[in-house]
């Protein structure tokens, strides 16, 4: 029987070894071959949508860059283009956080961006709490968040645009309560102190745990085009407790002529300093006077306290009207009206009602005007009825 050479095993041995490397070779190659072909292909792809897009990216980058909580994360160079370079042109407005800015973006639509003045930590934390809020929180009450942008250290919010801005500037034009005649009318008005307390009683009633407004004011109810109104601004927003008569102690903050008298007091903080901040926004709407005016003759400087005396007296009520409403309402609505303002302002925040007893008072005030020829059923005033402890245990279970 034949034997193999040892030289012969070696040999044979080799031209495995190079058929098995040579066969991985050419696997390798095609496998190479193959994803350069993809790759090639995905470019290609890509480059005829680009230059299918190229009219429109011209004009501005792509809308929506991404979505984070709902809302659009915008880029700078986007706010940048849909405001003219942030033109004093476009300036609609001017607060604590910075300016407001319109602006209309490439589909058509009309937006106000707020540009973040670099003021620091209190910035900051503004900034986070609109966000964080918007984000989750829906009611036509409320101003929408469109989106926001965190580009290169710029913080902007971006929201839905009202035409005819806040009710500070329509209830006061040309700068305050001494200046031109407001055209606001009596029927315009109430369905605007309803409009707003609809807001409150959402972030009150609806959301758990409750949101505290904290800067409700006249100037932070926007008005659309046909003026109708949403609350806005909520960087001083803060969450409440969860809890039946229950508070949170925070540092003071607010605006001078809103803030409730225990918080101002103790930082003790509850929806019911919102309902007092909402008592003189109604007594503003009534009155056609800012909260606080030191240049009124004495005793009138102070807006709750010159009022105060005079919402519960039917002869004396008539003195606080803003003198541009005459002829428009009846006495029976003031009356009612002024009830109600009469206890959101009630020192003590256990006998102020809750934003759901203040809107089921006001809606057949605003239904009246809407359908004069219909009968209101029952027009007389639910809060008077209530005591502080009736009104704490109708309080809506939130969820």
């Amino acid at each position: 029987m034949a034997t193999v050479a040892p030289d012969d095993r070696r040999a044979a041995i080799i031209l495995v070894v190079i058929v098995v490397f040579a066969v991985l070779a050419v696997a390798s190659l095609l496998v190479a071959f193959s994803y350069y072909c993809y790759i090639r292909n995905k470019v290609s792809r890509r480059v005829k949508s680009l230059k299918g897009n190229g009219s429109s990216r011209d004009k501005s980058e792509s809308l929506q860059v991404t979505v984070d909580k709902g809302v659009h994360v915008f880029t700078f160079k986007q706010l940048h283009a849909a405001t003219s370079g942030f033109g004093k042109a476009n300036v609609i407005g001017h607060g604590g956080f910075g300016s407001v800015y319109k602006g209309i973006l490439p589909d058509g639509r009309k937006i106000a961006v707020k540009l973040m003045d670099q003021c620091g930590k209190q910035g900051e934390e503004e900034f986070k709490m609109e966000v964080e809020l918007l984000s989750r929180l829906r009611s036509p009450y409320l101003l929408g968040l469109l989106g926001y942008c965190t580009d290169n250290d710029h913080k902007l919010l971006v929201y839905e645009f009202m035409a005819n801005g806040g009710l500070q500037e329509h209830l006061y034009p040309e700068n305050g309560s001494h200046g031109r005649i407001s055209e606001l009318d009596w029927e315009t008005r109430m369905r605007i102190a309803l409009e707003a307390a609809k807001g409150l009683e959402y972030l009150h009633e609806h959301v758990n745990p409750p949101v505290i407004h904290r800067d409700f004011k006249s100037s932070n109810i926007l008005l659309d085009s046909n003026f109708h109104a949403k609350v806005s601004d909520f960087g001083l927003a803060k969450l409440g407790s969860d809890k039946v008569g229950g508070h949170v102690s925070t540092r003071v903050l607010g605006t001078e002529g809103y803030v409730a008298p225990e918080y101002a007091l103790t930082g003790h903080l509850t929806t019911k300093s919102d309902v007092y901040s909402y008592g003189v926004v109604l007594l503003e709407l009534l009155t056609g006077r800012v909260p606080v005016d030191m240049k009124r003759a004495p005793g009138e400087g102070v807006l709750v306290s010159w009022v105060l005396p005079r919402l519960t007296d039917r002869e004396k009520v008539v003195e606080i009207m803003d003198p541009s409403l005459e002829g428009q309402y009846s006495m029976k609505e003031v009356v009612q009206v002024a009830a109600i303002a009469a206890m959101c302002v009630q020192p003590e925040a256990d006998y102020r009602p809750l934003m759901a007893d203040v809107v089921q008072s006001l809606v057949p005030l605003v239904m009246h005007h809407q359908r004069p020829t219909s009968k209101v059923a029952n027009c007389s005033n639910p809060l008077s009825a209530k005591s502080p402890s009736a009104s704490e245990s109708g309080r809506a279970t939130t969820s």
